[in-house]
């Protein structure tokens, strides 16, 4: 079942904060105004348009630790037309995202558990 409403201003955030991170301008890679949640919103993944049957892997990956100390990775794909596919989000332990991530909260390389 299929959730579709329009995206948040902090899931904008996320998404052009990864994508300067890859070193590429968000204005090459426009965001639908309406995205699909995945799971009802529970632990925050999108569907951001794209070829849905084109996935052509991961742009980049980072982590977050949830107010509950759990780590979340977060992951923006793309499609094999060079457009955004998904913003996903999976908490380890599959339970519901408590927080909303800043950019400023993001992890990049190792593991919190590392």
């Amino acid at each position: 079942m299929s959730n579709i409403r329009p995206i948040r201003g902090e899931e904008l955030d996320i998404i052009h904060f990864l994508l300067e991170k890859l070193g590429l301008d968000p204005i090459d890679f426009p965001v639908n105004e309406m995205v699909d949640e995945y799971e009802g919103g529970k632990m925050g993944s999108i569907s951001l348009g794209g070829n849905v049957n084109g996935y052509a892997g991961d742009l980049i990956q980072a982590e977050y630790v949830d107010i509950d100390d759990t780590p979340v990775v977060i992951t923006l794909t793309q499609d094999t037309d060079g457009q955004l596919l998904d913003l996903d989000f999976w908490k380890v332990d599959f339970t519901k995202l408590l927080e909303y991530p800043t950019p400023d909260k993001l992890i990049f390389g190792k593991t919190p558990e590392e």
